[in-house]
């Protein structure tokens, strides 16, 4: 609130600016981040506030947005219902997390042929508080599925620059590893390094949800079976089953077969026996890239076969636009209590200062002109009542 003040003017009239308005929040897809750790750390975020008006009509600045950096491939879910508000694939997408709120308006702007000399301002409207669950989906063409130490991490490493974590041990990868495979005539795939798979993992057993989401995204499936395995028959009826169980839509996606570390004597000896049970399988070995040139050939035409088909969901269905009529506001009432709801009333209430005398005056004149005592008329209310708007509680007096 402001008047102006000049020598040899006595009558300035009001002159003050607005509120700038509050910065937004908003999720950002980048390629720079490769996990939602530094999210996790730092789990609350706040819009800049903006600048407040001052004299001689200058409204404040804007608050600048906040921009929280996700890696490609974040679903930004609902907390309390999980519904997917945001998928964010590509480099610079954005979600809007949260609205700044509006700047109040200054004295000036309230100036009317009743009102020459307005003595009161808005407050400014505070912004939206929300809270969401991020879930990463790694975003991969080929998903290399297998058991602990199946030579998953070693067959990416000698096909991309991707340096995951190799050692004897089960369980060295404990989170999905991306890589980049370059091929002849400037193709390239993007292939990722999915965790051990056990035995009750989409039951949610081990961190098997945790592991089992990132192949949802996944075009390609290649099974990397160990020929050393005791077992590998019964080893890929477990990788089938458990992701058959997670998700139908698993079994749509094209597969493919690799026995690996043929480069070991024992194991190159039991292929005559296994090859009848893994008909079109590929015999290759990761650590020294055997037969590693013909899989991934296969899997580019696989890749290839699946990028050149129509996407349904991007098909224009022809429905018409959902419009719905917002009433302005409800009231509800509870006994000798209304309580009134509605974004216009709410909105109302928290840019007023009811401390200021006329800005009281000038809220109640807009609740009027917006109908709503004609509508607690019609409801019953009487003075001395109790009206409840947002959070604020207040006695009705429509006179």
């Amino acid at each position: 609130m402001s008047f102006r003040r000049e020598k040899y003017v006595p009558h300035g009239g009001p002159n003050g600016g607005d509120g700038g308005r509050g910065g937004d929040v908003v999720f950002e897809a980048t390629k720079r981040s490769s996990s939602l750790q530094e999210i996790k750390f730092h789990a609350h975020w706040k819009g800049l506030r903006g600048g407040h008006g001052l004299g001689k009509d200058m409204h404040g600045r804007g608050g600048e947005e906040t921009v929280i950096p996700v890696p490609c491939g974040t679903l930004i879910l609902d907390i309390d219902t999980g519904e997917t508000l945001g998928d964010l694939t590509e480099e610079g997408q954005r979600f809007l997390a949260a609205t700044g709120g509006k700047g109040g308006r200054g004295n000036a702007r309230f100036v009317s042929s009743t009102n020459r000399v307005p003595r009161f301002a808005e407050k400014g409207e505070p912004g939206e508080e929300k809270e969401f669950i991020l879930e990463l989906k790694l975003i991969a063409e080929v998903g290399i599925v297998g058991l602990p130490n199946a030579g998953k991490s070693t067959l990416l490493s000698s096909i991309s620059s991707a340096r995951p974590k190799i050692a004897n041990y089960p369980f060295t990868t404990l989170s999905p590893n991306l890589g980049v495979v370059d091929l002849p005539g400037f193709r390239s795939l993007t292939v990722a390094d999915i965790p051990g798979i056990i035995e009750g993992a989409a039951e949610g057993k081990g961190l098997g949800h945790d592991f089992l989401r990132h192949i949802e995204r996944t075009q390609v499936l290649l099974f990397l079976v160990d020929i050393g395995d005791p077992d590998p028959v019964g080893t890929r009826e477990v990788l089938e089953k458990e992701l058959d169980e997670y998700s139908p839509e698993f079994a749509k996606r094209p597969r493919f077969y690799a026995l690996n570390k043929t480069d070991i004597t024992e194991n190159r000896e039991r292929l005559p026996e296994l090859l009848p049970e893994f008909p079109g399988a590929f015999q290759v070995s990761g650590a020294t890239g055997d037969k590693v040139p013909e899989l991934l050939e296969a899997l580019w035409e696989a890749v290839e076969h699946v990028r050149n088909q129509p996407d349904a969901a991007s098909e224009d269905t022809g429905d018409s636009a959902d419009f719905r009529y917002t009433p302005a506001f409800e009231i509800a009432q509870e006994g000798d209590r209304f309580i009134i709801t509605g974004d216009r009333v709410v909105r109302a209430v928290r840019m007023t200062n009811f401390d200021n005398e006329e800005a009281v005056r000038y809220f109640q004149n807009s609740l009027k002109n917006m109908g709503v005592f004609r509508a607690l008329k019609r409801m019953g209310a009487r003075p001395g009542h109790t009206i409840m708007i947002d959070d604020e509680e207040m006695e009705y007096d429509p006179d």
